[in-house]
């Protein structure tokens, strides 16, 4: 990581012409500073000013991100939601007081058979039934003699929603370094 790091700022300040300099300085300092990791950038003092500036910018309307083409970076990736555990597969919440307004895949679903020897599971009455456990998975019974039902629950929100990939030029592969923009 160190060496990567160095790497990019001896490409990004060395040999650039004046005025291409000041037109990518700033995207590069974001990158070296979205880049660090260890501590992450809010524990570099020098990464302050260009992270609170990018802040403040995004605010503003017509906000375009600043680049580092000598850092082979553009505009970061962002990815809101952790992935879903193995074996839950990410879902749309379709609740009908969301009124279609929620199309982000902001819950983790699954389907679980419960069946013993062809024996349907008819603990509930009814054409159907959820309940919510205590772990906050939401089960949902299709009727009362299902043993197949549909569980759910909450994804959630990464701390570091933001990254860029950066190609090692080592190995030829792409780095991905995480990161946030809360002050």
């Amino acid at each position: 990581m160190k060496y990567l790091v160095a790497m990019l700022l001896s490409i990004a300040f060395s040999s650039l012409p004046s005025h291409h300099a000041q037109a990518s300085e700033w995207g590069c300092e974001v990158l070296l500073c979205a880049a660090s990791s260890n501590p992450s950038w809010h524990g570099v003092e020098t990464c302050h000013p260009p992270m609170e500036k990018l802040i403040l910018a995004m605010k503003t309307p017509g906000f375009s991100w600043p680049t580092c083409p000598e850092g082979g970076a553009g505009k970061p990736g962002y990815v809101k939601y952790v992935d879903c555990p193995a074996g839950w597969a990410p879902v749309a919440r379709d609740d009908p007081r969301d009124k279609g307004f929620s199309s982000e895949a902001s819950r983790c679903t699954r389907k679980v058979m419960t069946c013993r020897g062809g024996r349907g599971f008819s603990r509930f009455a009814g054409k159907g039934h959820t309940e919510t456990m205590a772990d906050g998975v939401t089960r949902v019974r299709a009727g009362n003699s299902s043993c197949v039902y549909t569980e759910y629950k909450p994804r959630a929100l990464r701390s570091e929603p933001y990254y860029f990939d950066i190609k090692d030029e080592a190995t030829g592969q792409p780095n991905r370094f995480w990161f946030d923009l809360q002050k």
